[in-house]
C-alpha cells in the first residue's frame, strides 16, 4: 500500500458492535462447553475468534493470548490442528449419542442419518493434525 492509496473504509459502528456481541455469545457457549459434555467448546471458541476479528481486534488479540482458549485457537488457525484429548472426547460423545439414540428407540431412518452425519464429523475430527 503506497502513501497515495486511500485507507480502507472501516466497518460501521453498529456492524462492529454486532460482531463483538456475537463473539461474546459464541465465547460464552464455548466456555459452557468446558463443563457441559453435550456442548462443544472448540467450534464456539473458533467462531468467537472469527467474530472478534470482525468486530474488535483488541478482543481477538485477548482471545489469542488467553491461557486456555489461546493455544486452541492458534493451533487451529496455524495448522488446522485439534488436541488429541479434544478428538477423543468429541468422538466419544458422538458414539455415546448414537448408542443413546439406539436405546431410546429412534426410527431407523433417523439412526441412518445420524450414523452418516456422525461418521463424517468423526472422520473429519480424527484426520486433523494433533495439536
Amino acid at each position: 500500500m503506497s502513501a497515495d492509496d486511500p485507507e480502507p473504509p472501516s466497518r460501521p459502528a453498529v456492524s462492529r458492535w454486532l460482531w463483538t456481541v456475537g463473539g461474546w455469545g459464541a465465547l460464552a457457549l464455548g466456555a459452557a462447553g468446558v463443563v457441559l459434555p453435550v456442548l462443544p467448546t472448540t467450534p464456539f471458541v473458533l467462531l468467537a475468534a472469527y467474530m472478534f476479528g470482525k468486530g474488535s481486534p483488541r478482543l481477538r488479540a485477548w482471545l489469542l493470548a488467553h491461557r486456555i482458549f489461546g493455544p486452541l485457537t492458534r493451533d487451529w488457525e496455524e495448522r488446522g490442528a485439534i488436541p488429541r484429548r479434544a478428538k477423543i472426547l468429541a468422538v466419544s460423545v458422538m458414539a455415546l449419542t448414537f448408542v443413546a439414540s439406539i436405546f431410546m428407540g429412534f426410527n431407523w431412518v433417523i439412526l441412518t442419518i445420524q450414523a452418516v452425519a456422525l461418521s463424517g464429523a468423526g472422520l473429519y475430527v480424527v484426520t486433523r493434525p494433533d495439536a
